[in-house]
């Protein structure tokens, strides 16, 4: 009975992630360059400031994810169409949060992540500046 419940699991669970895979061919820009040189410098520029939201450590003009290349594909449809990078990547960010950007502004919701470091650093250079101190009148 017990290889009965396992052979079912292994049914099941096996092949779940390929019944997941898409068969839906990718985006027409998704690895297709755009004509122009120059709205392809463009969108290649703002595409490797955009990180892949499935990898997390690329960028999207790295990642061959599935979900970096419908982003790739709306970065150069969008700048095909004549719209602004800074336009893109402020509705990007809008739409998937600052997770996405490898420049993250700062706002009320990010500053600690900018000033805990020099907090930190501030405190590890007191810690070693007392040591250091204790440490000399001790030998005199």
């Amino acid at each position: 009975m017990r290889a009965l419940f396992v052979c079912l699991a292994l049914l099941i669970s096996v092949p779940g992630p390929l019944l997941a895979q898409s068969a839906v061919p990718p985006a027409p820009y998704a690895n297709a360059q755009l004509p122009d040189p120059r709205q392809e410098a463009e969108a290649k520029e703002l595409m490797e400031t955009l990180r892949c939201v499935t990898c997390q450590s690329q960028s999207i003009a790295d990642s061959d994810a599935a979900m970096a290349g419908d982003m790739r594909h709306q970065v150069r449809s969008r700048i095909a169409a004549g719209e602004e990078p800074e336009a893109i990547r402020r509705s990007m960010i809008a739409r998937y949060g600052d997770y996405i950007s490898y420049a993250p502004h700062m706002d009320g919701a990010t500053w600690p992540l900018f000033l805990l470091p020099v907090i930190l650093l501030l405190a590890v250079a007191l810690l070693i500046w007392r040591r250091l101190g204790r440490g000399g009148k001790r030998d005199a």
